[in-house]
């Protein structure tokens, strides 16, 4: 590989959640795509037939992997897109959903939707848009690439906190709920 070669690197985070979707489309791309060097980090997913596949990077490789390509492609976690910012790169995000058992919940779908919409990341809600965003950060990468950002800006964390701790308060309502001590000697009736 030579120093001018195209590299996309494709991050689907630390969850252990399975992230086929996101690695069936990016493969489908990188193999309509040969001349680009696709770095996979798959995770629990299947790994792609096309491109350098990697289970999982360490932190610090990770972000050497992201701070080397020319366009980043990642799962909606708020750390992965800081990151990405971190070393200069507005990255192309799609976010993990619920309801496909790619996540607990659609957390990320709300941050990723209110980061767009601040233009912090470029959102993929499916393939043809992921394609699209790919080839354009390609063709332009001066509209992908941005000063790095040296630690997590407070307006981020902020947002973040709004969208996630709504989300775990009820979850924690939820499973109080359902994990209630019947009362008894020494504890008080439920509801109390």
């Amino acid at each position: 590989m030579s120093a001018s070669t195209t590299r996309v690197l494709v991050t689907v985070g630390t969850d252990h959640h399975r992230f086929d979707r996101l690695i069936g489309w990016v493969d489908r791309w990188a193999a309509d795509h040969p001349a680009v060097h696709v770095v996979v980090q798959h995770g629990t997913a299947d790994a792609p037939a096309h491109g350098e596949a990697v289970v999982m990077l360490g932190y610090d490789e990770l972000v050497a992997e992201m701070a080397r390509a020319d366009a980043v492609v990642a799962q909606g976690g708020p750390a992965t897109i800081m990151d990405a910012r971190s070393v200069g790169h507005r990255p192309i995000v799609v976010p993990r959903r619920g309801h496909l058992d790619e996540v607990v919940d659609d957390h990320q779908v709300a941050f990723t939707e209110w980061m767009a919409a601040k233009d912090l990341v470029w959102l993929a809600g499916d393939e043809d848009e992921l394609r699209a965003l790919l080839d354009a950060a390609l063709a332009e990468p001066e509209r992908v690439r941005i000063p790095p950002e040296r630690g997590a800006a407070a307006e981020t964390i902020a947002a973040y906190r709004e969208v996630v701790d709504p989300l775990a308060t009820a979850r924690v309502g939820r499973r109080a709920w359902r994990h209630r001590v019947p009362a008894g000697p020494g504890r008080p009736p439920a509801g109390r």
